[in-house]
């Protein structure tokens, strides 16, 4: 890839982040310090949270580089509040900061967590990053982990070091699937997984200028595979998004036929169906089945578009019931 210049995306985030922060009582999220002066922002295991902190906690994930809004008009009848998903900036908002790419582990506690948001590009621990030709430097770092609890001191020293800033400079959001967050930032992460399809199938990702997505809410539910299901079925069966890409019309129509779901072997029934009949081994699945239902790819220099796709809403029925 070209190396381009790119705004900072933790302190862009920092700035969400201390805003969540101030907002906590109307977010009905929980602010407190770390025994290493870390801060730890409950936004949905042992506090309640709500929509909106999902919703900011989507933008903290794409590391200020991308807006999310609740819809009506989500595409899926019986389910119409959804997010629309924006980015100037796509290819660093969703695989430079989004994507939950960071394997984050400590064998002394059993803790195991995929970090997501700005902080990875200041630890840069992925091959991916040398890829990107990404670097960020910032003296405050946001991670962001879908689970319930935060993480302990050990691994709070681990992140920090990693990401060369004190303990007191990093932040740690988390919620869990379950959670009315952690719902929110899954759906908002239709653009991230046809971004992240995309460089699977080898797209030159600096043809890849600017992006959008939609994507139902699912509703939460206690049960972690329940909840893993339906935020997946939200995406895979009710996600729509529309990139604008340059480069040849052969390479972006490529594009377009790749990235729906419906081109898995794996497409067809509820994720948490697919989950059961491979005994619960996530990385069984096929990878290509984790995208958009329906997809529009526009070629700005030739003004010509590809629909490729569909939105399978009795899925999203059967899963959300």
């Amino acid at each position: 890839m070209q190396r381009h210049a790119h705004p900072s995306v933790s302190a862009r985030a920092a700035k969400i982040v201390d805003e969540i922060a101030a907002n906590a009582d109307a977010l009905r999220i929980s602010v407190s310090t770390g025994s290493l002066g870390e801060r730890l922002i409950d936004m949905g295991g042992s506090a309640l949270g709500c929509l909106e902190a999902g919703r900011l906690l989507g933008e903290v994930c794409m590391g200020g580089l991308g807006k999310v809004e609740f819809t009506k008009s989500s595409g899926v009848a019986n389910w119409p509040l959804g997010v629309v998903v924006s980015s100037t900036n796509p290819v660093i908002a969703c695989l430079g900061s989004q994507y939950a790419g960071w394997t984050i582990t400590d064998d002394a506690s059993g803790f195991f967590a995929l970090g997501s948001g700005p902080a990875r590009a200041l630890s840069r621990v992925e091959e991916l990053y040398k890829e990107l030709g990404y670097v960020d430097h910032s003296p405050k770092a946001s991670l962001v982990i879908e689970g319930d609890k935060a993480p302990p001191p050990a691994v709070i020293e681990k992140v920090a070091a990693a990401c060369g800033v004190n303990p007191s400079g990093l932040t740690i959001l988390f919620a869990p699937t379950w959670s009315l967050a952690g719902t929110v930032q899954i759906a908002a992460r239709v653009l991230e997984v046809s971004i992240h399809k995309a460089h699977a199938l080898h797209f030159p990702l600096d043809n890849i200028l600017d992006g959008t997505g939609t994507c139902p809410i699912a509703p939460p539910f206690p049960d972690f595979v329940k909840a893993m299901g339906r935020t997946n079925d939200a995406i895979i069966y009710g996600g729509r998004i529309h990139l604008f890409v340059k480069g040849s019309d052969a390479e972006a129509q490529k594009l377009a036929e790749g990235l729906p779901s419906s081109s898995s072997s794996a497409y067809g029934k509820p994720f948490a169906d697919i989950f059961s009949e491979v005994n619960g081994d996530f990385y069984k699945i096929d990878a290509m089945l984790f995208s958009p239902a329906m997809v529009t790819v526009s070629n700005v220099e030739t003004g010509k578009s590809f629909h490729t796709g569909k939105l399978a809403p009795e899925i999203v029925d059967a899963s959300f019931a």
